[in-house]
């Protein structure tokens, strides 16, 4: 990932032995991470499982929040391609219980069509 994509807010994918490294005392046993997109600081990780997001806070980045939605409680989700004048991919995720969608914007570089096979795969 690029500099001017991370202070642009753009996500690029990782390596999913990265995001396992990062992770390992989150991740079940029987839980493999099949997809993550790094975000400045932040991570989102897809595994067979869930999707775990991953907020790291304050100057140091030492406090980290981490959002666990089973696929179970995604009700619906929307991708939102790259366009011409528009260079940025965005994915919406619908959260039983919540009103608000989680949204993450990906650069144009990144295959979106990627992300919502994987989000089909499981929530469907």
């Amino acid at each position: 990932m690029g500099l001017f994509d991370g202070m642009m807010g753009n996500a690029s994918e990782i390596d999913n032995k990265t995001a396992e490294k990062e992770l390992k005392e989150l991740i079940a046993p029987t839980e493999n991470v099949e997809h993550a997109y790094k975000l400045i600081r932040d991570l989102f990780v897809f595994t067979n499982k869930r999707l775990i997001l991953v907020d790291k806070q304050g100057v140091t980045g030492k406090k980290t929040e981490y959002h666990s939605i089973p696929y179970k409680n995604i009700t619906h989700f929307s991708v939102e391609t790259a366009g011409t004048f528009d260079l940025d991919a965005e994915l919406k995720l619908y959260v039983s219980g919540s009103a608000t969608p989680i949204e993450k914007t990906f650069n144009k570089q990144l295959n979106i069509y990627k992300v919502q096979s994987v989000l089909a795969e499981y929530v469907c």
